[in-house]
């Protein structure tokens, strides 16, 4: 199943360590097949309140989400955005291309 890294930044101060971590996060991805799915794009806010941004990077599958994320070329960079930003992190492990709704239902015995 194919995994993401997510980050909600709410905020963040452009200087040059983001700089520096924008320069250098791309040489990140390719030894564990990430891919930015979306960067640096205002969202369409449809719901409630969304302050900042939202950046998504597609992984193969889990563990080369979480081996990019504790690699030594992130983990070398990761100060420069922490240092410099407010916002959360995670790694979510996605769904096949069949997935439906109904599948919850069924993985929690309602279904």
């Amino acid at each position: 199943m194919p995994a993401y890294a997510a980050a909600h930044l709410r905020s963040v101060q452009m200087g040059e360590e983001i700089i520096d971590y924008l320069r250098r996060i791309d040489e990140t991805l390719p030894p564990f097949g990430g891919r930015f799915i979306s960067h640096g794009k205002t969202p369409e806010v449809l719901e409630g309140e969304w302050p900042g941004h939202l950046v998504l990077i597609e992984f193969p599958d889990m563990e080369r989400a979480r081996g990019w994320y504790h690699s030594p070329a992130y983990q070398a960079i990761l100060p420069l955005r922490t240092k410099n930003s407010e916002g959360s992190a995670i790694l979510l492990e996605g769904v096949g291309p069949e997935y439906r709704a109904t599948d919850f239902l069924k993985s929690i015995g309602l279904g």
